[in-house]
């Protein structure tokens, strides 16, 4: 899977078929999924292990053979353990377009007017079945898939608006939204400057917070301390960095905002378990 950013700029498929598939095990870099959005919508189905998944300021646990639905503009993350889990991103917006009979109803999901429900459990029903389809066909190159994908995401959304799989949003989530807005410009200010100097009162000067109030706001966003996301987020990329680029492990760490390499590798141990330069040897799949 290639690395996701916080805003995530990258184009998903084509202009003529805006949908793209991603595998991820757990020796991929970027293994763990940190926050970001994007304005296509995601289905994430999890095929072994666990994944925490965090979305707006909810959590859930979604295990083998559950699914997950992200809508477009939704801040998202994950952490999985023992995982092997793949995401289809796609333009829903595109999907409305071309097809009118369905238009008044997907516009509804664009518009983030209905929320269609975060979790699928593993029930094996027929929206399963349809999903599975989507993700396998994927995964095939032969004539005919396109077909075959845009009528399962057709499927998909037919079957959410029969079985009344969402919720209505009320105009009163306008306090929470904000709360996000918030949240979103801490993170893209993470996203732009992690390799500086930054420091609590920075991050907490972008929310608009004092230092001590942002603390408890981010930690009860995120379940983690303002500089323990940093951190973590500076050895994902670096993570990165290291499987896709030929600079020795001094220029990865200072390109990443550590000024000393000690300090580095005992902050990349903590996170990942073992030093870059073992984490280098291990085999991509």
């Amino acid at each position: 899977m290639k690395y996701i950013e916080y805003h995530e700029r990258k184009k998903h498929g084509t202009f003529d078929f805006p949908v793209e598939f991603y595998h991820v095990t757990p020796s991929h870099p970027r293994y763990e999924m940190t926050y970001h959005w994007h304005m296509e919508c995601e289905l994430i189905r999890v095929l072994k292990g666990e994944f925490l998944m965090t979305m707006e300021d909810k959590e859930f646990l979604i295990r083998a053979g559950d699914l997950a639905f992200v809508p477009s503009g939704a801040l998202h993350g994950g952490i999985p353990s023992s995982c092997v889990y793949e995401c289809i991103v796609f333009d829903l917006h595109a999907l409305a377009k071309s097809n009118t009979a369905g238009k008044k109803l997907l516009g509804q999901v664009c518009s983030n007017a209905v929320w269609v429900n975060s979790c699928f459990p593993d029930t094996r029903d027929d929206l399963h079945r349809i999903v599975w389809t989507l993700f396998d066909t994927m995964r095939n190159t032969s004539s005919g898939r396109e077909l075959i994908i845009t009528g399962a995401l057709y499927q998909f959304f037919g079957c959410v608006f029969e079985r009344h799989y969402y919720t209505e949003r009320p105009l009163s989530s306008r306090k929470n939204h904000r709360r996000m807005e918030q949240l979103r410009a801490v993170f893209d200010l993470i996203d732009d400057r992690y390799a500086d100097c930054l420091t609590l009162e920075d991050l907490a000067r972008t929310a608009g917070m004092n230092p001590r109030y942002f603390c408890r706001f981010f930690q009860e966003m995120t379940h983690r301390t303002p500089i323990d996301y940093l951190n973590y987020y500076r050895i994902e990329q670096a993570c990165f960095k290291l499987v896709t680029s030929d600079e020795s492990v001094t220029e990865i760490a200072l390109s990443c905002g550590f000024n000393d390499v000690s300090y580095f590798s005992k902050t990349f141990k903590k996170y990942k378990g073992l030093t870059p330069r073992k984490y280098l040897r291990l085999p991509l799949q």
